[in-house]
């Protein structure tokens, strides 16, 4: 099996579905960050970033509808496009330690404890992430069919 060709089984409903509300989320979260809620973003923002804020907040609005979109609309790449959200999901939870270490209140985390408990829900959206997306099925089969193969002496 092959991490980076399309998918060509059908996943369970279940699968289908959580990823598909996963989808909406992002698609809902990136239209957020470019109209009602960019201050709260911006202030999500590490001061550390060699970036303007405003950029922070309208770029990673632009990618999280990507990611919603894609998520909702391809489905053969579905693999693929669950471990680019998972590694989006990463690559932002600086913003969440930023927001707990500079005591920043936002989204109505207006205490270290709050804020402390959000963090902890970040590994979360990438479990899911890989769960839905099917992406931890298909690195298992890929390593499953690696080892098989290593075993009778061919490359997978």
């Amino acid at each position: 099996m092959n991490l980076f060709t399309p998918q060509k089984k059908r996943t369970t409903i279940l699968r289908t579905l959580s990823r598909l509300v996963l989808g909406a989320a992002l698609l809902m979260a990136g239209v957020s960050h470019l109209t009602v809620n960019r201050e709260a973003f911006l202030a999500q923002v590490p001061t550390w970033l060699p970036f303007d804020g405003d950029f922070v907040v309208v770029a990673s609005g632009i990618v999280e509808i990507i990611l919603g979109i894609s998520l909702l609309v391809l489905g053969r790449y579905r693999v693929q496009v669950g471990w680019i959200v998972a590694a989006f999901f990463i690559a932002i939870f600086p913003g969440n330690i930023s927001q707990l270490v500079t005591h920043t209140d936002s989204f109505g985390l207006n205490s270290d404890l709050s804020r402390s408990i959000r963090l902890l829900f970040q590994p979360v959206l990438v479990i899911w992430t890989l769960w839905s997306s099917g992406a931890w099925l298909a690195l298992r089969a890929h390593r499953a069919a690696s080892r098989t193969s290593n075993l009778n002496g061919t490359r997978a």
